[in-house]
């Protein structure tokens, strides 16, 4: 039996029925098997372009025909994912749209973070103008972080900006990366540089995509999970450690729980800061170490992975500074470990590459890396003081006495 949630703080959203009045914004009828098996949490991210749902649950994905006829006009969808993906779950989730009258149009990619590039980008928005796709339509992403980055990019430029819709198959993604609107492709001076905020309209995270997952696929999705315990909530870090083999395991009751909670956190954060001017910043804990790993290896580090060594790594860096609290870094490494994840790399003993990969981060100014300001943990600091920043000098005799 794995500990429960807390009510109110940690459990905010509710669950919401077909058939109750609080899903009023569903435009169209689903089927009866849909009522019968669909019961999901909503979070609702605030945004400039007035907002959208994150549906939470088990059979959320037969919610997707109803989410494009809302935001097709045409009836026309780019069903954009990448070729594993979609080689288990297309046609499982085409052929509903299909049956609804919607014009599928699939436009896929080799997976992978090596792959998401301009040229991806390019090639994909050509497979829309072939189809004859107009403002009209709308894009969906199926897949995991990789492909919601570059589907996002996609509706974000086409035709001048679609509407897109987020439906995500990883443990990442449904924790973090379908949610806030980032999008973009990597270019090789670094990671995410060329890209977009773009809003979906609706992101529909079914934890039966998961099923598909190995252990180890799984684990590294929960190491966003395990920042946002670490940056603000410190009782689902506790609570995240606990359930790690129910987690694991895929407990569905329990990755429920572990999405809404980790969705919770995020969208109150991008909420706040949509276009990242300062607070969403903290959602950056562990990753200015985390993508300098990841260019180093020439992205072989995977991206949970590279989080969960660069969260270990910043907490003991801020602890050297005097800016984190004592023992905290021993607390994510714990957190880290219980999922199998490392907290450790070999690239983290080379400290001057490291320290010039890391100024390429997105956060630097004027050439100085800022890193987010991680006081204990389950707290950051607020306001103009959410990252500090790190002279070349400081930051690579730092790493060189840590990590040597």
């Amino acid at each position: 039996m794995t500990p429960s949630l807390r009510t109110g703080k940690l459990l905010r959203a509710a669950a919401v029925r077909l058939d109750s009045p609080e899903a009023h914004a569903i435009p169209i009828s689903p089927s009866d098997e849909a009522r019968a098996l669909i019961r999901c949490s909503e979070v609702v991210v605030r945004s400039l372009t007035g907002g959208y749902p994150v549906r939470v649950g088990h059979g959320a994905r037969r919610l997707l025909p109803a989410a494009v006829a809302a935001a097709s006009p045409s009836g026309r969808c780019a069903l954009i994912s990448d070729e594993r993906v979609a080689g288990l779950w297309y046609d499982r989730v085409a052929e509903p749209l299909e049956r609804e009258g919607v014009d599928v149009v699939p436009a896929f990619f080799q997976e992978g973070e090596a792959n998401k590039t301009r040229a991806t980008w390019a090639r994909l928005t050509d497979v829309l103008m072939k189809a004859a796709l107009g403002r009209d339509c709308c894009v969906v992403s199926l897949g995991g972080g990789v492909v919601g980055d570059v589907a996002g990019f996609v509706a974000a430029t086409f035709m001048r900006g679609v509407p897109f819709i987020q439906v995500p198959t990883t443990t990442l993604a449904m924790i973090d990366a379908s949610v806030g609107g980032k999008t973009g492709v990597d270019h090789p001076a670094g990671k995410n540089l060329v890209g977009a905020f773009h809003a979906p309209r609706e992101v529909l995270a079914d934890p039966a995509f998961l099923t598909t997952l190995d252990r180890d696929l799984r684990a590294e999705g929960y190491a966003e999970a395990v920042k946002h315990g670490a940056i603000l909530d410190a009782e689902y870090a506790d609570w995240l450690a606990a359930c790690a083999g129910a987690l694991l395991d895929g407990d569905g009751d329990t990755v429920e729980r572990a999405v809404v909670r980790s969705v919770q956190i995020k969208a109150e954060v991008v909420s706040g800061d949509e276009f990242e001017a300062g607070h969403r910043q903290i959602l950056n804990f562990g990753h200015t170490v985390g993508h300098a790993l990841e260019l180093d290896t020439g992205y072989a580090l995977p991206h949970g992975h590279a989080v969960a060594v660069g969260m270990v790594a910043e907490a003991r860096i801020g602890e050297a500074l005097g800016i984190t609290a004592d023992g905290t870094a021993e607390a994510v490494r714990a957190m880290v470990a219980a999922f199998g994840l490392p907290d450790r790399h070999r690239s983290l003993g080379r400290a001057k590459r490291l320290a010039g990969l890391m100024a390429r981060d997105k956060k630097t100014r004027s050439g100085i890396v800022n890193m987010v300001r991680l006081e204990a943990l389950g707290r950051t600091a607020a306001g103009d003081k959410t990252t500090v920043p790190i002279p070349e000098a400081e930051l690579i005799s730092t790493l060189k006495r840590l990590f040597r």
